[in-house]
C-alpha cells in the first residue's frame, strides 16, 4: 500500500518542487496543496503529484484543514509536510486537528517563538542568551537596565535575520519600542547580545535521532552582513565535522536542543555563537535552512539531500551515506549602488582561475534592477563553490569577493 503524503505548497518558492520530486522518487503518493491554479503547474510537477488542491492561502488553517479533510475522504493521509517557516505552524495545527503524525503544535511553537524557545533551553541546561518576550515597553526598559547594552531586538517568530536590529543605547531602544509597536499591540523578542563567531548546525532527524548533520560558518556574522554594502558575505559548509574534535561540543549541543524541543522526524536548522562566553545556542527551526543551503550540502557530500529527507519522512530510515569529500560555500556579490546593473568586472578572471570548483553562479543581466542589501545572500549576484580543503575554499571565495565587482547605475 502506498504512503500518502500531503505537501504544503509545491510551487513556491522554486525549490519546493525538489521536495515533491523526492517524495515521488521514494514511492510516496503525493498530494499538493497550493495557492496557484492547477493549470499553472508544469509537466514535471503534474507527473510527480497524485492530486492537487488549490486554496486561497496556505497559511490559513481553516482553508488547509478543509482541503486535508476532503483528501482524507479519498485516501489515508500518512504525513502532512511543510518545509517553509511561514507554513510550518499551519501544517502542525492541521496535523493535530486531522490526526496525522508529525511535528506537534507545541514543538512548532517553541521553534518559532524565540523567548519560549530560549526558556526551554535554559530549563535543560543549554547555554543561551538572556532573553525576554513581551509587548510591554517598561519590561523591555527594565531588561535593558538589568542586562546592559548592546541588545538584540527581533520578531518573536521571525526567520533568520529578518527584522532584527541591534540596540546600543536608550535612544535606540526607544526607537525599537516604536518600531515594534510595543504597548500598542505589537510584541518582540529582546535578547542579550552575544559576542563571537556565528554559524549554523543543520540536521535530518528521524524519531528524534540525528541521522545526518552539517556545520556552516558565517563570514561575517549575519547582522553585519545584512547591513553593510561593501561586504561580500559568505557562508561555508565544512567537511571537517567528523574529524575535528572542536565540533564535538557543537554536535552534542545540537542534539540536546533537538531533544529538549521534542523534534522527531524533521529537518532542523540551528544557529549558534562561539566567543568569550563559550558556545551558545541561538535559535532553531524545525525545517530546512533557507538560502538553498541544502544545495551546498548535496554538492559537498555527493548525495541527493531532498531524496534523503523524503526517505526519512516516508520510510523512517536513512538510505545514503555522506562522502564529506568537499567543503562548499556561497559568496554574495552586492551592487556598488542601488539602481540597475550595468556590467560586471572580473568574472572571466575568476572563471579562468577557479572554474573547475564553481558549482554554479547567478549574475543577473545588465538592466536588472538591484535589490537592497538587507534582502539577503541570493538577492543579487552570487557564486557557489566547492573544494576538498576548507581553507582553500575560503581563500577562493575571498578572491571572488575581491575580484568580481557588480557595477550599477
Amino acid at each position: 500500500m502506498p504512503i500518502d503524503v500531503v505537501f504544503l505548497e509545491p510551487c513556491f518558492p522554486a525549490n519546493q518542487r525538489e521536495f515533491v520530486r523526492a517524495l515521488h522518487a521514494v514511492g510516496a503518493r503525493v498530494t499538493g496543496i497550493g495557492e496557484r491554479p492547477k493549470e499553472a503547474l508544469d509537466e514535471s510537477l503534474r507527473h510527480w503529484l497524485f492530486h492537487y488542491e488549490q486554496v486561497g492561502n496556505v497559511t490559513d488553517v481553516a482553508q488547509v484543514e478543509k482541503a486535508v479533510r476532503w483528501i482524507q475522504q479519498k485516501v489515508r493521509v500518512d504525513r502532512l509536510e511543510a518545509v517553509v517557516e511561514a507554513h510550518v505552524m499551519c501544517a502542525a495545527q492541521v496535523r493535530e486537528a486531522c490526526g496525522i503524525p508529525g511535528t506537534s503544535v507545541r514543538t512548532t511553537f517553541l521553534c518559532r517563538d524565540k523567548p519560549s524557545m530560549k526558556e526551554i533551553a535554559r530549563q535543560h541546561g543549554i547555554p543561551t542568551a538572556q532573553s525576554l518576550g513581551t509587548n510591554d515597553p517598561d519590561a523591555v526598559r527594565a531588561f535593558a537596565a538589568k542586562v546592559g547594552y548592546p541588545l538584540i531586538v527581533k520578531p518573536r517568530d521571525g526567520a533568520g535575520a529578518s527584522g532584527t536590529m541591534r540596540v546600543d543605547s536608550d535612544a535606540e531602544l526607544e526607537s525599537a519600542i516604536r518600531e515594534y509597536r510595543l504597548g500598542r499591540g505589537g510584541s518582540a523578542a529582546v535578547e542579550e547580545f552575544i559576542e563571537g563567531h556565528e554559524g549554523f548546525y543543520d540536521t535530518i532527524t528521524i524519531g528524534g535521532r540525528v541521522v545526518h548533520e552539517f556545520v556552516c560558518h558565517y563570514y561575517p556574522n549575519v547582522l553585519e552582513a545584512m547591513r553593510t554594502r561593501w561586504i561580500s558575505p559568505q557562508f561555508v559548509c565544512t567537511n571537517r565535522i567528523d574529524s575535528a574534535a572542536a565540533y564535538e561540543e557543537l554536535r552534542a549541543l545540537g542534539r540536546k536542543v533537538i531533544s529538549a524541543l521534542d523534534i522527531e522526524t524533521s529537518a532542523t536548522h540551528m544557529e549558534w555563537f562561539f566567543g568569550p562566553k563559550g558556545l551558545k545556542f541561538s535559535e532553531i527551526g524545525c525545517r530546512p535552512p533557507g538560502v538553498r543551503a541544502w544545495d551546498l550540502y548535496a554538492a559537498a557530500n555527493d548525495f541527493d539531500i531532498y531524496r534523503e529527507w523524503a526517505h526519512a519522512v516516508v520510510h523512517g530510515r536513512p538510505s545514503q551515506s555522506l562522502s564529506r569529500r568537499f567543503s562548499a560555500g556561497i559568496i554574495a556579490l552586492r551592487p556598488d549602488r542601488d539602481g540597475v546593473i550595468s556590467h560586471y568586472d572580473g568574472v572571466e578572471e575568476i572563471q579562468r582561475r577557479y572554474g573547475e570548483w564553481v558549482i554554479d553562479a547567478h549574475l543577473p543581466p545588465p538592466g536588472t534592477p538591484t535589490q537592497p542589501v538587507e534582502a539577503g545572500y541570493m538577492a543579487n549576484a552570487w557564486v557557489r563553490m566547492k573544494h576538498p580543503d576548507y581553507d582553500e575554499l575560503r581563500r577562493m571565495l575571498d578572491a571572488v569577493g575581491q575580484t568580481v565587482k557588480v557595477r550599477a547605475r
